[in-house]
């Protein structure tokens, strides 16, 4: 048994969406040092800069696109344009993600069209873009970014509790509907992790050692505990499990 191997994306081309900043870039600076052709997708391309010359500085080359994914149309047309740049698609990391904290009592139709439509309508369409590509080949790899939102309730965060969790269901229900063509479709539930979107949290010094307190290994996520997590989904390394969602969050789950 190869083991290396199995881990090994060379050759492999992946499409990471909202990889800008945070999550995202982290994701695809791992999924390129694991050998894949890398494409990233932002709303604003010129946002993409910063991920595109830290690639450059570890001798990586990736292709940016502008996509909104909250336009079901544009998700076709990019991720289609994506992958015959690249000569075709194996991976897809859907990262785009929106949230606004705001009490569920207050929360108005626009705030939740902004966030659903980004986290859960935006992630089925570029899946579905991606699987028509995949399809073509009999095989693909789809990760999801779910959350502890998918599993657990969290207050004035209604809608994107509903988004995520929704996209947990969908991660099952095109696992069972794609597995005949080769794609597998996962999930991965990072726990706390400090990025721009998260900031507020952080801010508060009271907020933080509370919640130090519910994570088993004491710590908060750094972005390179998600790589090995994705790069296992993305690989041959997990040619025999689809339909699942793996929480990365220092065992916070596991002591509820």
């Amino acid at each position: 048994m190869d083991l290396p191997k199995l881990f090994d994306l060379t050759g492999r081309k992946a499409i990471v969406t909202g990889a800008s900043r945070g999550i995202g870039q982290a994701i695809a600076e791992a999924l390129a040092c694991a050998g894949a052709e890398v494409a990233v997708t932002a709303r604003d391309i010129s946002s993409l800069e910063e991920t595109r010359n830290r690639m450059k500085r570890a001798g990586r080359e990736v292709r940016g696109f502008s996509l909104d994914v909250r336009d079901a149309n544009a998700c076709a047309e990019v991720i289609a344009a994506a992958a015959e740049a690249m000569g075709g698609l194996d991976i897809l990391v859907n990262n785009a993600g929106y949230e606004e904290i705001r009490p569920a009592l207050e929360v108005d139709e626009a705030l939740w069209e902004r966030i659903v439509s980004t986290n859960l309508k935006g992630a089925f369409f570029c899946a579905q873009a991606a699987a028509r590509a995949m399809a073509r080949q009999d095989r693909g790899a789809i990760v999801n970014l779910c959350s502890l939102t998918s599993y657990v309730g969290v207050p004035t965060a209604a809608p994107y509790g509903s988004s995520k969790s929704g996209l947990l269901g969908m991660t099952r229900a095109l696992a069972t509907e794609w597995a005949p063509l080769g794609i597998r479709v996962n999930a991965i539930a990072p726990g706390y992790f400090r990025t721009t979107m998260t900031d507020i949290f952080y801010r508060d010094e009271g907020w933080q050692e509370a919640m130090l307190g519910k994570i088993p290994q004491r710590r908060f996520g750094q972005m390179e505990d998600l790589a090995g997590a994705v790069l296992f989904l993305a690989s041959d390394a997990s040619a025999y499990v689809t339909g699942h969602c793996i929480p990365v969050d220092g065992g916070f789950l596991a002591s509820i």
